[in-house]
């Protein structure tokens, strides 16, 4: 059984309800984050990592994720006939940047069930889980980053950042023992404890790297927390049975799930842009000096 991580799964079945209106007909992981669909900059961030193969669980009504990543052979022949040869190059990169296989959450049962639906894509080796809520602007890829743990600590691992306290309830939570080598070795893993009842404040966000052995132990996971097959419930029992880590991945994390996270990801990512961040910075004063 390969060790090398090649397969990556992103679930996308949501019906994204946080964004309603707009996630009416549109999937929520394709609205843009400037004029770059949130779900290709978590491809592209695995495809920098060297994953190979984007396996997207799909739902109902989410074919345009699909359409996006194949190549739009009349599009790209206007753009050539128009001269605008770097665009039509840029559209076809998007669907040469990895091979994609789509597969169906038929229910929505939970993050757990969701990934146990890619077993057969994923097949019997390691694999890494992306969460496009989650964009993470980092000079290494974060997945990469995830994935040089999981190589060097010999276990499944997730990123994790220290939330601000209040805030616990929101996410999964571990706590555990620092390892030398600067990860933590996971002893406790709680999905959106309490107020006042999280082990630690350090809460999962949206990267893991799992053994094959997650596969039998999620076919076995009870639904849990509001009715759902929890993936935080799976690992803590694979922590249990051979070991987990957690780590904290250099790097600026954006929540694009919330409403206001969604904004200020576009606001950074814009500045980061040489076309657009004079513009954006004169139309935030000016916007602030109207307020």
């Amino acid at each position: 059984m390969t060790r090398r991580v090649r397969k990556a799964v992103i679930p996308a079945a949501g019906l994204g309800t946080r964004f309603l209106p707009a996630t009416k007909a549109i999937p929520k992981e394709m609205l843009p984050i400037v004029d770059v669909p949130t779900i290709q900059l978590v491809i592209e961030e695995a495809a920098a990592a060297g994953i190979e193969e984007i396996i997207v669980v799909n739902g109902r009504g989410k074919s345009a994720i699909e359409d996006h990543f194949d190549h739009a052979y009349e599009l790209e022949d206007t753009l050539r006939r128009r001269g605008k040869t770097e665009l039509a190059d840029a559209m076809a990169r998007i669907a040469g940047m990895v091979r994609l296989v789509s597969v169906r959450q038929k229910q929505p049962l939970g993050l757990g069930h969701a990934v146990l639906v890619a077993r057969d894509a994923v097949g019997d080796e390691p694999f890494a889980v992306l969460l496009g809520d989650d964009l993470y602007d980092a000079r290494v890829p974060a997945i990469g980053q995830l994935i040089s743990v999981f190589e060097r600590s010999g276990l499944g691992a997730v990123a994790v950042i220290e939330v601000p306290p209040g805030q616990e309830h929101l996410y999964g939570v571990v706590a555990g023992e620092k390892h030398p080598e600067g990860w933590l070795q996971v002893s406790d893993m709680v999905e959106k404890p309490a107020p006042g009842t999280a082990p630690s404040r350090l809460a999962i966000v949206g990267r893991y790297v799992l053994p094959a052995e997650i596969w039998p132990i999620l076919a076995a996971t009870k639904p849990g927390k509001g009715g759902e097959i929890q993936l935080t419930d799976g690992l803590l029992a694979l922590a249990r049975a051979q070991g987990f880590v957690a780590a904290t991945l250099d790097g600026i994390r954006h929540d694009a799930g919330d409403r206001l996270g969604y904004l200020r990801a576009n606001l950074a990512y814009a500045l980061k842009r040489a076309d657009l961040a004079d513009g954006v910075r004169a139309l935030c004063r000016e916007i602030l000096d109207g307020s």
